[in-house]
């Protein structure tokens, strides 16, 4: 069965301890997604931690470890059934050194809450996940100011770090005009699911509100079907069953497929049997579904995350080479050619190589510079040449935008990121049975 309502895929970003958890935890109480007894098993177990206060943030942090340390390592997922939609809500890591689980949540989100502490206000690495969210392709942002609580719920304290997201949204390219701003306290529910009755001088919505406030994303249905692989799971009964979101297109029962690169690294051909999301058999699986599916013809051995699942009439590309334009966000020293960084491309991660650096782009037009360019720096925009150390798969982003897009990481930051533009084809020399 079609679910009724349209989906949307949400993430929350935000500096680490800035209260995203907790914002996520809370709306999923206040809302009734959690039942009264689980929110008492997670109030006694917060309690026993000695972290009063950090039973919201548990609803999302399920994993163990991440209790212990009061941290969000993994991408967790929730569903919410709003009145307009139904809301897959992910929770995106503020720790530098899960930068690379950020990238790979933003790159499936229609739309994100970037949270900011009202008394702390932007920090380093607010600058860093907006990039990302620009680069992903992440349209439409949302900003939450959060812990109003701990500034005794002052317009004056909103209104200072709302300038100075204001300020930084213009350098990234995002109008301020255009963006909503939340004044909300996760952790005293303030303007999560209920309205606060302590910030009379704020006229804006509840986060709850704000999930059917955002636009209807616009479907890349018309695009051939899409499905990087995030996780590959054995399951008794079933067999092999990849997981992970429908970038473009629709997948359907009986619909021949090819995995790309594959183990083989030539391709895998097989036939969708199965496709399943929340526990439900699907007949087919439009754009934005994440689901888990079972493929006839390919083994536990053949596929694995970084593989995408491509229509067979229409498969992806695997590059020889490609060009790229690319923004520098976080370099220690300079990028040359040479260079050899590790790609994060939709669920793949390969080592490209840079061949040449083509020309810079001016910022503020977009235009081509003038001139032999020698090494990047931060801030630098460019047009590159690379070559992926191994088969990655990309697209032009004329072709498939959304396979197109791209973070480049080296020594746990990122340190760019990127759209390819143009590529040469691997010639691919299929494999003898």
């Amino acid at each position: 069965m079609a679910p009724e309502k349209p989906t949307m895929n949400i993430v929350f970003v935000g500096h680490v301890d800035h209260g995203k958890s907790t914002c996520i935890g809370r709306l999923m109480y206040d809302s009734g997604v959690l039942p009264e007894n689980e929110m008492k098993k997670l109030k006694d177990e917060a309690e026993k931690q000695g972290k009063v206060g950090f039973e919201f943030a548990y609803v999302m942090d399920k994993i163990k470890e991440e209790r212990e340390r009061g941290v969000t390592i993994d991408l967790a997922y929730q569903k919410l059934i709003t009145p307009k939609r139904q809301v897959t809500i992910i929770d995106a890591p503020g720790h530098k050194d899960f930068v690379k689980n950020m990238i790979t949540g933003a790159s499936q989100a229609d739309a994100a809450f970037l949270t900011i502490a009202a008394k702390e206000g932007v920090q380093p690495q607010t600058k860093e996940h907006l990039w990302l969210l620009r680069t992903m392709g992440v349209q439409q942002v949302a900003v939450s100011i959060n812990k109003m609580d701990t500034v005794d719920y002052s317009e004056e304290a909103y209104n200072k770090v709302k300038k100075e997201i204001s300020d930084l949204l213009k350098v990234v390219g995002i109008d301020p005009e255009k963006i909503t701003f939340l004044a909300v306290s996760g952790l005293m529910g303030d303007n999560i699911y209920k309205k606060s009755d302590k910030m009379s001088w704020y006229k804006g919505p509840t986060i709850w509100e704000q999930l059917d406030l955002f636009e209807e994303p616009k479907k890349p249905l018309e695009l051939p079907m899409r499905m990087p692989v995030q996780d590959v799971y054995d399951i008794t009964g079933i067999g092999t069953v990849p997981v992970g979101k429908i970038e473009t297109g629709v997948m359907k029962i009986g619909q021949k497929v090819k995995v790309l690169p594959g183990r083989s690294g030539t391709g895998i051909d097989g036939e969708v049997k199965t496709i399943e999301m929340h526990h439900e058999q699907l007949q087919e699986a439009p754009v934005g579904f994440n689901v888990g599916i079972n493929v006839k013809g390919v083994g536990k051995k053949d596929i694995a995350r970084g593989d995408v699942i491509c229509d067979a009439a229409n498969p992806a590309t695997i590059a020889e080479e490609f060009t790229a334009q690319v923004a520098v966000i976080n370099h220690p020293t300079v990028i040359a050619k040479g260079y050899t960084p590790v790609f994060h491309v939709h669920t793949a991660q390969v080592p490209c190589q840079f061949i040449e650096i083509l020309h810079k782009i001016d910022p503020a037009s977009g235009q081509p510079m003038e001139g032999k360019v020698d090494f990047l720096k931060n801030g630098d925009v460019a047009m590159v040449k690379l070559k992926p150390v191994g088969n990655l798969v990309i697209e032009k982003s004329s072709v498939n935008p959304h396979m197109a897009r791209f973070a480049i990481r080296d020594a746990g930051a990122t340190v760019a990121a990127g759209v390819c533009t143009e590529l040469v084809e691997k010639k691919l020399v299929a494999e003898k049975k």
